[in-house]
């Protein structure tokens, strides 16, 4: 990757650039110019997301997009739950084959293993006049974490009111993310660009038929299924792992993955079975 080249990160619904974890650390320790952006109606409260409409946020993305191309003649895009959608709505738009699209966690269908059997009926509240904006959709445990340790620091920062997540979004901005993902299977046939899709096997918002659905639609798409995360993968136990495959897919040196910190303790524990 030449210093000619930058990488587009776009996180989900609620969130800020933490549910990407240390991705752009990585991307930037790897020589990669990684540029982050605050959705509209995040970053501030829950309530500033009633009146956002998914067309803002895509409208959002490409004013970024263009600019930065501007700026690089590689250009890459990757997106975490929420953000992998836009991502590929992204891609579609604006025709995107200077540089490869990553899209973790991508929730084309709500059917992990933690969704309630009536998730469905969302859609006939959606009806209802006014229903949507006032029922709140709260975050609960196990926070899209699998790791113990990582959802007891999740579990403090929603508890202290650390703006680091929303904990909890209006119903009608899932209204917002369901319009998204009817666009991304009828989109994804026509994504020209070679794409990564990372995916949890224990993902408790989305099954693996989301990765399946878009490994099949996509014309050249490969994917990896994660053993030991659910469905914050860029937080979760299998953080490196996605790190590093996403660097690799973007022509970036792996081992910067790994945080200076980890990498010595991996070095030493190398040197102790030596």
């Amino acid at each position: 990757m030449t210093a000619r080249s930058g990488i587009l990160l776009i996180h989900g619904l609620g969130g800020t650039e933490y549910d990407l974890g240390s991705l752009h650390k990585a991307a930037r320790r790897a020589g990669g110019n990684a540029h982050m952006i605050t959705l509209p109606g995040h970053g501030t409260r829950p309530e500033d997301l009633l009146t956002v409409r998914a067309e803002t946020w895509l409208d959002a993305v490409t004013a970024q997009y263009r600019e930065l191309a501007t700026q690089y003649d590689t250009l890459h895009v990757a997106g975490m739950c929420m953000g992998a959608l836009i991502a590929l709505l992204l891609c579609h738009r604006v025709k995107h084959e200077r540089g490869r699209l990553a899209l973790l966690a991508p929730p084309v269908y709500i059917d992990g293993w933690s969704t309630p059997w009536y998730r469905d009926l969302r859609y006939l509240l959606y009806c209802v006049p006014g229903a949507a904006a006032k029922i709140k959709v709260e975050e609960g445990e196990p926070f899209g974490i699998k790791n113990p340790l990582v959802r007891a620091i999740v579990k403090k920062k929603f508890e202290r009111g650390d703006n680091f997540h929303y904990p909890w979004v209006p119903l009608v901005c899932i209204r917002q993310v369901d319009r998204m993902r009817d666009w991304v299977r009828k989109a994804a046939p026509e994504i020209a660009c070679s794409t990564l899709i990372l995916h949890s096997r224990e993902d408790e918002l989305t099954s693996l038929r989301s990765a399946e659905f878009l490994q099949a639609a996509i014309p050249d798409a490969r994917s990896v299924v994660l053993e030991n995360s659910y469905h914050m993968i860029c937080a979760d136990n299998d953080r490196e792992q996605v790190a590093s495959e996403v660097l690799s897919f973007f022509d970036l040196d792996p081992q910067h993955a790994y945080s200076p910190a980890a990498a010595r303790r991996m070095a030493r524990a190398g040197e102790g079975l030596g």
